[in-house]
């Protein structure tokens, strides 16, 4: 039997508790990142670096990578984990697909992650900005691979099939967390369809992925549960990372988990026979993207 070290715990939504060594990062510096910041500015795009507070924003933006968000930078969705703005989007900006084209280009990176807000108010979800998106950027940038991270479509099938048809080569839906926490992290979501958005992925030749954060109170047994779930519905790559709060506003942190349980998740989906584990306290779903490949 595999002995784990014993998690750090919150005491209390409140209260304020010192983040562990494993969790320190280092502030973004360098002409790298400098340049990544200058051209995102410049050209008036979203990511997700910024607007999610990702820790890893230096380290990404320093080796010349970020992951765009498109659809604006507004969500219609509440999840009660997420940094992202929530509310009603303004018109999106049909001239975006170019933008963030071109500003993939001029980064010269060789694989590129796009993700959007959720557009529940849009019939097809956004479906045609995302086609439109990937499409240019594989005319501008042909060499360049491409990784895209995908919202809940709400089961609207004929959507998910534009989204995913312009030549992508890896399609990401994330489940966010355990099934039983789900009301209280994704409330307009749902943890079947979700699984099942994966499954008709795969089913149309792309290579799946999801990830999902732990430290929300999951247990050990449902974290191998999620695994089972998603190998069954034909994900073939998978990250878990530490979920940290945004703002006071959001979610409270319960545990800090420790680098040996992200190891041992990392053995548990490796036998579930998953192509790529990436699993560590700062891991998120766009981190180290290219190696998933």
């Amino acid at each position: 039997m595999v002995e784990l070290p014993i998690v750090q715990k919150t005491e209390s939504k409140s209260a304020r508790v010192r983040k562990p060594e494993w969790l320190r990062v280092k502030l973004p510096i360098g002409e790298d990142y400098k340049r990544v910041r200058r051209l995102v500015d410049e050209y008036k795009l979203h990511t997700i670096c910024q607007s999610g507070n990702c820790p890893n924003m230096g380290e990404c933006w320093g080796a010349g990578t970020a992951t765009f968000m498109i659809l604006g930078n507004v969500c219609t969705r509440s999840c009660s984990f997420c940094a992202v703005k929530t509310g009603r989007p303004p018109e999106y900006d049909t001239d975006e697909p170019r933008r963030v084209a071109e500003a993939i280009m001029l980064m010269e990176v060789k694989h590129a992650v796009i993700t959007s807000v959720n557009r529940d108010e849009l019939k097809d979800r956004g479906a045609e900005i995302w086609h439109q998106t990937i499409k240019l950027t594989k005319e501008l940038s042909p060499s360049t691979t491409i990784e895209t991270l995908i919202p809940d479509t709400k089961a609207n099938w004929n959507a998910l099939i534009r989204m995913i048809s312009a030549g992508q080569e890896v399609v990401s839906h994330n489940m966010e967390t355990v099934e039983r926490l789900y009301r209280l992290v994704r409330p307009q979501a749902k943890y079947a369809r979700s699984l099942e958005q994966i499954k008709r992925t795969k089913e149309h030749g792309k290579r799946t992925k999801s990830g999902f954060m732990v430290g929300l109170g999951e247990t050990k047994d449902e974290v191998l549960h999620i695994l089972d779930d998603l190998r069954y519905h034909d994900c073939d790559v998978v990250t878990i990372g530490q979920y940290l709060q945004p703002t006071k506003m959001h979610l409270g942190v319960a545990e800090f988990i420790h680098p040996d349980i992200f190891s041992y998740y990392h053995e548990e989906g490796v036998k579930r026979g998953f192509d790529f584990v990436e699993s560590g306290p700062l891991v998120r779903s766009s981190y180290h993207a290219e190696r998933h490949l």
